[in-house]
């Protein structure tokens, strides 16, 4: 019987006593629960890489503007500007998550991690670490699975989802994906990758989901550059044996009691927040009267 991802404390437990990594405990449990295999798993986290590199690539080379015309093609102007405000990595990272993010809000190819409104998060962090750090695509790997094992937690003790959840629940478990895979990559041990995945939580909570429009644009894309830099941020603060203080199962329990007791009008509803802002309605009256004129004609036959 494989490890059912109800605590991180039972995680760790399951795992010194098995005497098991991390990724290995998620492995056994996809082939015990799910039927998978081994070379499977591996194939398609592979896969998942690779599309996350390409979303990376197709969001800083193709023309990147949104239907609604919020989203402009900032992640190449983000990643071309002469001026870096702290590192040239830093400006690399931002413009990343801005990419893969980008691309999702055009329409086009990402990997859902954990949910397609964050799809910026991990290709933006793990295509930089693995650049600066020259990580292999085996180890990438390994962080992926560590990343899938906090986000059956988070799902378990709280939500991953914007609509259940608000954004917290969305960007704020991808970032703690990734920053607990980025501690792994690094050799961090399991107290830091933990450690990292609850100060990341801590920096995330409360945080509403209110999309202009209803579209998965504004704030979101510009939020996936943030969380990414919340990842490293989380991962240098663990990798130094800070300690968030409040365990990390509090802290998603307390991800879970913030989501529970959010008003409807800031989980994903486009009722409340940003988009009840007089331009975020303004936006919202013009984007739908463009999906109105852009209905074929029933009486004509179109």
């Amino acid at each position: 019987m494989s490890f059912l991802f109800e605590s991180f404390k039972d995680w760790k437990i399951y795992c010194e006593e098995k005497q098991i990594s991390l990724p290995e405990s998620v492995i056994d449990y996809e082939i015990d629960q799910k039927n998978g295999t081994r070379e499977k798993i591996h194939e398609g986290l592979l896969n998942a890489f690779h599309v996350m590199r390409e979303a990376v690539k197709t969001g800083l080379e193709e023309e990147m503007t949104s239907r609604s015309g919020m989203i402009n093609n900032g992640a190449k102007k983000v990643y071309n500007h002469p001026l870096t405000v702290l590192s040239p990595e830093f400006q690399k990272l931002i413009s990343r998550a801005l990419a893969a993010k980008e691309v999702n809000s055009c329409m086009g190819r990402v990997v859902a991690a954990p949910t397609a409104g964050a799809s910026g998060i991990l290709p933006g962090t793990l295509v930089t670490l693995q650049e600066i750090h020259s990580l292999t695509d085996e180890q990438i790997v390994e962080g992926l699975l560590v990343g899938a094992g906090i986000a059956l937690i988070i799902e378990e003790k709280a939500s991953l989802a914007g609509a259940v959840g608000g954004c917290q629940a969305e960007t704020g478990s991808a970032a703690a994906m990734a920053a607990g895979a980025i501690v792994y990559c690094l050799g961090g041990n399991v107290d830091q990758i933990f450690n990292a995945v609850a100060i990341t939580i801590q920096c995330m909570l409360g945080l509403v989901c209110d999309p202009v429009a209803g579209l998965v644009e504004v704030p979101c894309v510009v939020r996936n550059a943030s969380a990414a830099a919340i990842s490293f941020s989380s991962a240098q603060i663990a990798l130094a044996n800070v300690s968030a203080v409040i365990p990390v199962d509090e802290c998603i329990e307390a991800m879970g009691e913030i989501g529970a007791s959010m008003e409807s009008r800031y989980k994903e509803t486009a009722m409340g927040g940003l988009a009840a802002t007089l331009t975020g309605q303004e936006i919202s009256e013009r984007v739908l009267i463009q999906d109105i004129e852009i209905l074929p004609d029933v009486d004509s036959g179109e």
